[in-house]
Formats: C-alpha cells, sequence, structure tokens
C-alpha cells in the first residue's frame, strides 16, 4: 500500500455528518456535470439539427437505458462486495473483485454489441414508424454507442472503486474536466463540422475514453487501496454470481426505464395521431430533464452506500443507520425543491431545448403531471440502495422494480388507449404514490423486527 494511505478507513472513524457531506457533495458535482452534458447536448441538437434529431434520441432511449443497466449491473454489484470487504480490510478479497468485474464487464459489452448489430436495424426501422431520417440518426448515433461501451463499462468499474475508497473529491476534479471537455467536443462535433447525433455520440465516446485513461493513471500512482497490478494478480473469471445477484435489482431498474419509455412511445403511436413526431421529441426533452434532476439524487444515494457498506462490512450498524437517516432527509428536500423548480417553470423550460412552439407546448403537458409526486422518489431509491449496501438485494428489487416492471406500462397503455395521449402522463405519479406506500410497509416492518443489527438487517445476507 503506498506510504500515501491513511492508516485507517475513513468511512469508520470519521463523524458521520461530516462524512456524509464530504461525500455526497463530490458526488453530486460528479452527477451533475453528466446530468448537465444530457441537457446541453439535447438543447444543440434541437437548435443546430432540429426536432427530428431529437425525436431520434428519444427512439433510442430505450437501448440507451439498456445500456446504462448492464454497466450498472456489474459495477453495483461490485460496489456493494468491494466496500463490505474494504469496511472488514480484506483488501485482498477486494482487489479480487474488483479484477472479476473487469472481465464480467467485457463480456456482457461484447455480447451488447453483437447483439446489436444482429438485431438492432430492423428493430430501430419498427420504431421509427416508416420514418426513414429518423430511423437513420436513431440508428448511427446508437452504433456509436454500443461500440463504445467497453469503455463505458470499465469506466463505471474505476469511477465505482474509486467512490468507495473514499475519493469523491478526486472523482469531482476529473468530471467537471472531462464534462467540460464532452460539452466542448460535442458542439465541435455537432455544430463545427455537422455531425448531427454521430457527432453527439462520438462526442461522448471520446469523453468516457479520456475519464478512464485519467483514473487509470491515478491508480498507477498508487494512491488507491486497490492497486492496478491486482488487475493482473487475480483472475478475470469466476465468482460472477455474486456480483450479478447484487447488482441486479438497481440494474433491472434501468431495464424498467427502458420498458416503460418503450411502451410509451408505441403507446404514443397509436394515440398522438399526427403530433406523433413532436410528442416524442417533447419526451426525448423532458427524459434529459428527468435525468439531469436524477443524477444528483443518484449521487447522495451513492455516497450512502459507500459509507453504509463499509460500516456494515466492520459490524457499525449504528454509524450505518446515522448515515441513512442523513439521506433520506437530504434526499427528501432535494426532491421537493426540485419539484416545485419544474411545477413553476414547466411553460418555459421546453424553450431551451427547441424553437418549435408546439414541442414547448408539449413539453408542459407531458412535464406537469409526471414531476407531481416526485418528492417521493429520492426517499425510495435511499432506502433500495440502502438494502443493496447492505445484502439484501430482495428489498432493494422490491423497491425498484415494481414500478417499471409492471405498475408504470400498465397504467401507461390503460391510460393512453382509454383516454388519449394526454392522459398517459398520469401513469407517472399514480405509480409513485403505490411505492411509496410498499416503501414505507417495508421500513416499518424493518424497525419493527430491528435486533440491534442495524435498521432493518433481519435478512440473510449476500456473502461478500
Amino acid at each position: 500500500m503506498s506510504s500515501r494511505h491513511a492508516s485507517e478507513n475513513r468511512f469508520l472513524t470519521a463523524p458521520t455528518g461530516r462524512l456524509f457531506l464530504a461525500q455526497a457533495l463530490p458526488m453530486m458535482v460528479v452527477m451533475s456535470m453528466s446530468g448537465l452534458l444530457t441537457v446541453v447536448d439535447a438543447a444543440f441538437l434541437g437548435h443546430f439539427v432540429g426536432a427530428d434529431a431529437l425525436a431520434a434520441i428519444s427512439l433510442v432511449f430505450p437501448a440507451l437505458m439498456a445500456t446504462i443497466a448492464l454497466s450498472t449491473l456489474v459495477s453495483g454489484g461490485m460496489s456493494s462486495l468491494f466496500a463490505r470487504s474494504l469496511g472488514a480490510g480484506r483488501r485482498d478479497e477486494a482487489a479480487a473483485v474488483f479484477a472479476r468485474a473487469h472481465g464480467l464487464a467485457l463480456c456482457i459489452a461484447l455480447v451488447l454489441v453483437a447483439a446489436f448489430f444482429t438485431g438492432g436495424d430492423a428493430a430501430i426501422g419498427r420504431r421509427a414508424g416508416g420514418q426513414q431520417p429518423i430511423a437513420a440518426m436513431a440508428w448511427t448515433f446508437l452504433a456509436i454507442t454500443v461500440c463504445a461501451s467497453p469503455v463505458q463499462f470499465v469506466l463505471g468499474l474505476h469511477a465505482d472503486a474509486w467512490r468507495n475508497e473514499g475519493r469523491a473529491a478526486l472523482m469531482a476534479v476529473m468530471s467537471v474536466g472531462v464534462t467540460v471537455a464532452n460539452i466542448a467536443l460535442n458542439y465541435a462535433l455537432i455544430v463545427g463540422l455537422d455531425l448531427g447525433v454521430a457527432g453527439s455520440a462520438l462526442g461522448t465516446a471520446l469523453a468516457q475514453g479520456l475519464g478512464l485513461s485519467l483514473l487509470i493513471v491515478q491508480r498507477l500512482r498508487g494512491d488507491g487501496f486497490v492497486p492496478l497490478a491486482s488487475l493482473r494478480r487475480y483472475s478475470w473469471t469466476g465468482g460472477w454470481r455474486s456480483i450479478l445477484v447484487l447488482g441486479a435489482p438497481v440494474s433491472l431498474s434501468f431495464i424498467g426505464i427502458a420498458l416503460v419509455s418503450a411502451t410509451v412511445i408505441a403507446t404514443l403511436r397509436l394515440t398522438a395521431g399526427p403530433a406523433y413526431a413532436e410528442t416524442v421529441a417533447a419526451y426525448g426533452i423532458v427524459t434529459r430533464i428527468f435525468s439531469f434532476t436524477f443524477l444528483p439524487l443518484m449521487a447522495l444515494a451513492l455516497a450512502m452506500q459507500s459509507i453504509v457498506g463499509n460500516n456494515v462490512g466492520a459490524g457499525l450498524y449504528l454509524r450505518s443507520d446515522h448515515v441513512l437517516r442523513l439521506a433520506l432527509g437530504f434526499a427528501f428536500a432535494y426532491c421537493a425543491a426540485v419539484e416545485a423548480v419544474l411545477l413553476w417553470g414547466s411553460h418555459v423550460v421546453g424553450t431551451a431545448f427547441i424553437g418549435d412552439p408546439a414541442v414547448v407546448a408539449e413539453v408542459a403537458t407531458i412535464l406537469q403531471p409526471m414531476i407531481s409526486l416526485y418528492l417521493f422518489t429520492g426517499p425510495i431509491l435511499v432506502l433500495a440502495l440502502y438494502f443493496q449496501a447492505v445484502g439484501q438485494p430482495a428489498r432493494t428489487a422490491a423497491l425498484t422494480l415494481a414500478k417499471p416492471f409492471l405498475l408504470s406500462p400498465v397504467l401507461v397503455v390503460a391510460l393512453g388507449l382509454a383516454r388519449g395521449a394526454p392522459t398517459l402522463w398520469l401513469a407517472y405519479p399514480i405509480s409513485d404514490g403505490i411505492v411509496f406506500a410498499l416503501a414505507s410497509a417495508i421500513a416499518i416492518i424493518g424497525l419493527r423486527r430491528r435486533s440491534g443489527a442495524g435498521f432493518g438487517l433481519t435478512v440473510r445476507e449476500v456473502p461478500a
């Protein structure tokens, strides 16, 4: 271990309030920069390419969520095992998990590339509904993104490893620089070179490569608990099941987002009529807005996950409980503020992305019902990642999968076909309310069953 390493794990000793802020605030910077990129990129496409470009990105949004889901499947499962191993002082075990996660990530990424070039063209053509220019742009964007997925997946592993080693400030500094570079690249490629959606995808792929290179160089310097040489020392195969089991609930939640988005687009094809292209473009803008607001929230939950994982691994359950309560409070306050701002500005927010008044008006129509119960989203996510951190994937699954796999698709189809396109957006607040009731029930049961081993730690954990 480098001489620069502290002799103790700060996750286990620092005051929890200060520790949580020290981890959460830099992580929020990291995630906010990623969210800013999605917003600025959409604005470049909307103002310099047009509504068809936004519609094309909307068509492939489910596939983009699927790539994020597959990346999270590995990095999320690795994080739970990695953090608890570090907390227990088993750094060799953490290094082995890190190596095995690389093998699994690259294997999944290569399968994804093969699957896209086997059936991607036909799938995009069906979703485009015969609008060939939109289909061509969608295929180009997705082809570049999928080919860059191995870099995306490995970048996720290295970012999560640094986060669990307590280097959130490092991640924040690098993220700001890489995101600024990404925005500059996207502008140069989209506007300067007139590459359209291809420029958007290429800029992001190049920036991801830059980010991964910086993280690898930092680990080569010996700044982490786990040296980069661990990737040569330990096998890249074996032990994949534990990673997959722990990563599955959050990963499936992204698959669920993809499923909901695909259901929305299919329902709009049946119900939106001549306004289909404008409505899909507006939906694409709304998904970018929600990505921007969701990522800082995810940062809060991930900061909590890292601290809780280390402390549960060390048996310090009172500390993990306190961090959970802090995260729940911050998440609720953040979501309430986001909801208030977007409800107030719903009629003008679309102008930041496009000048078409029909699309701007449709953004307000979609956004107002979708955001109406957003304040529940944060506490639910925090609670779900808490259960993942302590090795209880069943509870995480209950909180992350009910909405996207059951409630939202059924409600979208039912409301859209029964009452028309404008009412299908009510599926979102109805689903949010039901999942909040489920989360409340799980929390109450956990509190009633607790026996001195931390909040709700009564279900057998998946071993680290």
